[in-house]
């Protein structure tokens, strides 16, 4: 019964040696660093025509997404260069979406503009946005007892519409 029990003794404490040894391995350094980056966000804004088909819609959005890589990279330099490195290769970049914005210009005050072309595949930033025109300059006050001729005013509508494309993509590089 002695030579059970002492055995069952050396068996527990070989597999508490084991374990034991097995937890340092597990936490003990492996040798390798973890790999520095810089994340950035790359920004592009192209023109794009109010009323573009798919095909010239598509163009421009690629347009911008690659401007936007450019301004990434240039963002990426930058901030590595404050820190004292360079930028390495790009681990990681995501299509952000993008965004069609018009403007349009009328002589008495301001309007929205619709786009009014084809939408191009903007990935998960599905999005076209309105901007208003500013407001005309307010009449200046003529004071009490001064006439004024009288204007009369036309409200001609200009042809002038500008839309822009916006396109986002997101980057990681490796510093180096």
């Amino acid at each position: 019964m002695r030579n059970a029990i002492a055995a069952t003794l050396v068996v527990t404490a070989g597999l508490v040696a084991a374990n034991m040894l097995g937890v340092a391995a597990a936490e003990a350094p492996t040798g390798t660093t973890p790999v520095r980056t810089v994340s950035v966000q790359g920004v592009a804004t192209v023109p794009i025509a109010q009323d573009a088909d798919l095909e010239a819609a598509t163009a421009a959005y690629r347009q911008g997404m690659a401007d936007a890589v450019t301004d990434g990279q240039s963002k990426a330099e930058f901030l590595a260069g404050k820190v004292a490195t360079t930028v390495g290769p790009v681990q990681s970049v995501a299509e952000d979406g993008g965004s069609i914005s018009c403007l349009g210009v009328e002589i008495e005050g301001s309007r929205y503009v619709e786009y009014e072309g084809e939408q191009p595949d903007f990935g998960s930033g599905r999005s076209v946005s309105v901007e208003p025109v500013e407001a005309a300059a307010p009449q200046a006050r003529v004071p009490a007892g001064r006439k004024t001729a009288k204007k009369h005013a036309t409200a001609k509508k200009s042809s002038a519409v500008t839309c822009k494309l916006e396109a986002q993509v997101s980057l990681i590089y490796a510093l180096e």
